[in-house]
């Protein structure tokens, strides 16, 4: 039985990841400020270390080697970038970008040891043309990208392959609410530009993850996979 790690696993695409994962048999850790339903269920700050290898200490006792992570912890944020504050910069980026760094290098070991990893970072398809408002969030997606690829190349002869997937126009809490603060435009228009005419949902995100976390995904490694509907703007 492989043991994973989610983290952001208490709502929208990580809780749908975690509960794919559970049901394809693997024992499932989440990891989150929040509290969450999964069984074995973990509360911390993947921008502070300390959290995390506590956390990833608690989850080895009772699950054993953590050989699969699935980084969907995230935090949005809309402002000009003008108006972006220092503070505002540094906590997106801490969350979004630090927080990977931290939970990665965390489960390193272990994979290494197993000679068997699987990490996917969720990151975002702003990163493919930008978004207006959100230049912190970019930077910080786009950087996770950056990382992917550069992990996969130092640690694939190790057996661990890496991949990042960035969801389209996915129906979670974190879109509603840009929708509602008017950073969106209309939802309705933003489906009629998506080839399949409608939104995402974190299910089908959950279903990449799940493939890119197999043993049949073995050869896929350094790969950004867009799960968007077709629409790349």
């Amino acid at each position: 039985m492989k043991t994973a790690v989610v983290t952001g696993g208490a709502s929208g695409i990580g809780l749908a990841v975690a509960r794919r994962l559970r049901s394809d048999g693997i024992d499932v850790a989440t990891v989150d400020l929040k509290p969450s339903d999964a069984e074995f269920a973990y509360t911390a700050d993947v921008t502070d270390r300390p959290q995390v290898d506590a956390a990833l200490s608690a989850i080895r006792d009772r699950l054993g080697p953590v050989t699969i992570l699935v980084n969907a912890a995230g935090l949005d944020g809309f402002k000009r970038f003008a108006n972006i504050t220092f503070e505002d910069w540094q906590r997106v980026i801490d969350v979004n970008l630090n927080g990977v760094f931290h939970t990665i290098q965390a489960v390193l070991p272990d994979m290494v040891e197993a000679g068997w990893g699987r990490i996917v970072n969720i990151s975002s398809s702003s990163t493919h043309s930008g978004t207006p408002y959100m230049a912190h969030y970019v930077a910080a997606k786009s950087a996770v990208n950056g990382l992917t690829k550069t992990l996969a190349l130092e640690y694939g002869p190790s057996g661990i392959t890496v991949n990042a997937i960035p969801p389209g126009f996915i129906d979670t809490p974190m879109l509603r609410k840009a929708a509602e603060q008017g950073f969106l435009g209309d939802i309705e228009e933003s489906i009629a530009r998506t080839p399949v005419r409608r939104m995402g949902r974190p299910e089908d995100i959950a279903a990449a993850c799940a493939f890119l976390v197999s043993e049949e995904a073995g050869y896929i490694t350094g790969q950004i996979l867009g799960v968007n509907g077709g629409r790349n703007t």
